[in-house]
């Protein structure tokens, strides 16, 4: 099977999908595999280390068996795709219906990495896990760099310095790497989330679990349930009087395909101290506070919002490299021994797949 690797067009985007360490195995595990020249440039890995590893270069890369992208293809690229081919990519099957169905009308089997089941069998695939941990860790990096204020508590000759008091709203993967990270800095961390099963890991990693009297189920999918309009309602009262304690809030709450839930209304971003910090990681749906404006840095009333998106791509190298083993995965799950044979009843192919081949009538 041949596996074509194209640069990524996207303004921005700086990820490539296979690193040269995912190459090496690929190709020892039967594939094939050509790079557009430059393809992982950006993210510090040159044609060579490609070419070392085993792929063969070329300035395109649409003939091969199977595409895979990190960012879902432009127009473009949908015109160069043809029927049976496979696609593997960031999709967004939940947002962007006119691209899948474009993916659909030429027949393309496309796998959409955000769709792949959230099972044991499938965590070595799981793309959404592996770059939430990216962006959590980058996240604490971005505060601790606009806060005002040092993170760890010092002892110097002029004096104490008090750390900085740091809250974690939403303990998935990206919260919890983010209350690491926090942590590791010296800043006193607090975490919260509907979901009280996350409570342990939360205060495993050295963080206390704020109480705010708002509990949710979750969801088969391991996300939070979404919570009714009054429950919303007594989450914001409750966060409104405790965000001002905090110098740096960094939100994770996002469920694929819906606005991010507004847990931070404006009044309650008012009462925060001068030079306090908003690190908004739902930005990319609307965000979870208020003011937050999506791929905007803001300030408002003396705080600073971090509307960034796709914080992955800013350290590239190693979100690359956490991709690229998802998709590697993925592949030799698709196709054992470098031959695709795609079992429609299995869980993880069926969950992935957005868009097949189509059949002609007999």
């Amino acid at each position: 099977m041949l596996i074509g690797v194209p640069r990524e067009l996207e303004s921005g985007e700086r990820r490539v999908a296979l690193v040269p360490e995912a190459v090496s195995k690929l190709v020892s595990a039967g594939f094939e595999v050509v790079v557009e020249r430059g393809a992982g440039v950006a993210a510090s890995f040159p044609d060579t280390a490609y070419e070392e590893a085993g792929a063969r270069l070329a300035d395109d890369v649409w003939q091969a068996e199977a595409i895979v992208k990190v960012r879902k293809p432009n127009d473009a690229e949908a015109q160069k795709l043809r029927s049976g081919q496979v696609l593997i990519g960031f999709l967004e099957p939940l947002t962007d219906t006119a691209g899948i169905e474009r993916l659909s009308e030429r027949g393309v089997q496309a796998f959409a990495m955000e769709s792949i089941p959230r099972t044991t069998r499938a965590q070595s695939m799981d793309a959404l896990s592996s770059q939430a941990t990216v962006s959590g860790y980058k996240a604490v990096l971005i505060a601790a760099e606009r806060l005002p204020r040092f993170f760890p508590m010092l002892m110097t000759a002029a004096g104490t310095v008090a750390p900085a008091k740091v809250l974690v709203l939403g303990a998935g993967v990206a919260g919890l790497q983010a209350i690491a990270t926090a942590r590791r800095l010296g800043a006193v961390v607090a975490g919260f989330d509907v979901r009280p099963v996350v409570r342990e890991q939360v205060e495993s990693l050295g963080a206390t679990f704020l109480e705010l009297g708002v509990t949710g189920e979750e969801t088969e999918g391991g996300y939070a349930r979404e919570l009714t309009e009054e429950e919303q309602r007594k989450q914001q009262e409750a966060l409104a009087e405790r965000i001002p304690d905090y110098d740096a809030v960094i939100t994770t709450a996002l469920i694929p395909g819906r606005p991010a839930p507004k847990l931070i209304p404006a009044a309650a971003v008012a009462r925060m101290r001068p030079g306090s910090v908003i690190v908004d990681l739902a930005a990319e749906a609307g965000g979870n506070a208020e003011p937050t404006e999506p791929g905007e840095i803001v300030e408002r009333d003396g705080v600073t919002l971090v509307g960034l998106t796709n914080l992955a791509s800013t350290m590239p190298y190693h979100a690359s490299q956490l991709y690229a083993r998802n998709v590697s995965a993925l592949l030799q799950h698709l196709a054992p021994e470098g031959k695709l044979a795609l079992d429609w009843d299995d869980e993880i192919t069926t969950g992935a797949c957005v868009t097949r081949e189509k059949v002609a009538a007999a």
